[in-house]
């Protein structure tokens, strides 16, 4: 048995991000009354998508071939229970992004059980009720989603937790989570849940239930290609398109814009409300005001020289991938005992530092200077977009056996990065095309997982790294089985 964690959700006051409603003191007893009141409570469910960028930072992208990690001498306590997932020496003890993923994705799990479970007895209209039920729904799926494909399987909490004693939950197995997802994903469809409209809010719609249901039915251990690609064309028929320059899906201008299927929502500001993902991505540095815009040194904090570009994924873009600068950037100048000094920004390609000169790559999707406070950004962060959409299309229909058919999906992608048409198509190939187009969105470990992939690709992987630096231990990057899923933290065994 497994204690679900600090669940028990009574009513207090949640935080709104999509409609910033002002924040008030409630008690269960008065609160899920009203329309509002259930607003209220979604707003506070879809505020625990919030740590998803920065856990899956590290338990996705530095996980996988993608991205490493600036290793720093000075204090080793904060960074290595970092370092230890992207070298695949982690455990039950590591804690830290481990629990704290679980922890807020089971929060944002009983957070919608609460609301569901309060529904029925509220003064709702029958629609208004069908609109909660299918946004509830549609967001304990998507938790559940997470937590099957990063833990396998977990507990299935299905109800409000109003005691202690209904937090210690037996797993579930895979295929029970999984067939759970797609029922709650697939309930939200039947109540209507809305299709977009542009600009979006950033609150569930039909495309991305859809497309939260085609990940279950390709990433389940029994997969159902038909259904997905069902969902998926279906997804191809709305109101979606690609942005015709990759570089500006990211910008803050392009915010919920016609690319955008489901993203998680920030405000610039000190309200709380902000992203600091990308102070944790750019080199720790002296002079921050000349590459951030704003006086802020992060060697005083845990942040910077996180989810580092790999040399191997740089060298694996194709030329004239227009993808590479939009996705990543050389900041250049001068290193002393890991005192890194910003001079001046360069291009990834083909770069060679200079003499006398140190460089370091940072994820540059994110990076939009000047800022105006210190670690803190307006970023949202894509979850889905359509240009995976149509990636994962092809996919599926390749699993079909119908690469014919995926040829125009893959193409369309291709054609914007800069890329030639391809006259056929294979598994490999989507695969590289997934990398790049969704580089340092958190999807990379997980595509790796779903397509059979990442023990291959990261024991080979690994070999490089280890040979590459001395200071990374042997015993890293033994990539078997049961290295697919993280380990329950001891703390949840234990309790």
């Amino acid at each position: 048995f497994i204690a679900i964690i600090g669940l028990l959700h009574l009513g207090s006051c949640s935080e709104d991000f999509l409609e910033l409603y002002p924040e008030t003191s409630v008690t269960s007893n008065t609160f899920y009354k009203t329309p509002a009141h259930f607003d209220q409570a979604l707003m506070g469910a879809y505020q625990r998508l919030r740590t998803l960028p920065v856990n899956g930072m590290v338990m996705d992208e530095m996980r996988s071939d993608n991205a490493h990690f600036t290793r720093y001498s000075g204090d080793r306590g904060p960074y290595l229970s970092t370092e230890v997932i992207a070298l695949f020496l982690d455990d039950e003890t590591t804690g830290n992004w481990i629990n704290n993923r679980y922890n807020e994705l089971y929060s944002g799990v009983s957070r919608v059980n609460t609301i569901l479970g309060r529904l029925d007895a509220s003064t709702l209209t029958d629609a208004e009720k069908a609109k909660v039920r299918a946004e509830a729904l549609f967001l304990r799926a998507f938790f559940y989603f997470d937590l099957t494909t990063h833990w396998g399987s977990v507990p299935l909490m299905l109800n409000e937790v109003t005691n202690e004693s209904e937090s210690f939950l037996s797993n579930s197995t895979v295929e029970a989570v999984y067939d759970q997802i797609i029922a709650d994903v697939s309930e939200a469809i039947t109540l209507g849940i809305p299709v977009a409209t542009f600009p979006q809010s950033g609150r569930a719609t039909l495309g991305a239930a859809k497309v939260l249901r085609a990940y279950a039915y390709m990433s389940k251990p029994s997969r159902e290609y038909p259904k997905a690609e069902q969902d998926l064309l279906d997804v191809t028929k709305m109101n979606y398109a690609l942005e015709n320059d990759y570089a500006n899906i990211f910008n803050l201008g392009n915010k919920n814009g016609k690319e955008s299927i489901f993203e998680v929502q920030y405000l610039d500001g000190d309200g709380g409300q902000n992203n600091d993902l990308t102070w944790r991505q750019i080199p720790k540095c002296s002079n921050n005001d000349l590459l951030m815009g704003i006086n802020a040194n992060n060697y005083a904090y845990t942040s910077g020289g996180w989810s580092v570009p790999t040399q191997e994924m740089i060298d694996s873009y194709e030329t004239g991938d227009k993808r590479l600068s939009a996705s990543i950037a050389v900041a250049e100048g001068t290193d002393v005992l890991e005192q890194f000094t910003f001079e001046q920004l360069a291009e990834p390609l083909g770069y060679t530092p200079p003499a006398g000169k140190a460089f370091r790559y940072f994820v540059k999707k994110y990076y939009h200077p000047p800022y105006h406070y210190a670690l803190r950004t307006g970023d949202n962060f894509p979850i889905y977009r359509y240009g995976g959409v149509l990636l994962l299309l092809a996919e599926c229909l390749v699993e079909e056996g119908k690469n014919a058919e995926a040829l125009p999906y893959i193409n369309q992608v291709r054609q914007r990065a800069g890329l030639p048409a391809l006259s056929s198509v294979t598994k490999q190939n989507i695969s590289d095309e997934m990398r790049h187009e969704l580089a340092f969105e958190n999807h990379r470990w997980t595509d790796l997982i779903r397509t059979g992939q990442a023990i291959s690709v990261m024991n080979a992987y690994g070999a490089k790294m280890i040979a590459q630096d001395p200071q990374i231990l042997p015993t890293a990057f033994n990539v078997t089985q049961d290295r697919l899923v993280y380990a329950f933290q001891k703390r949840e065994l234990e309790v």
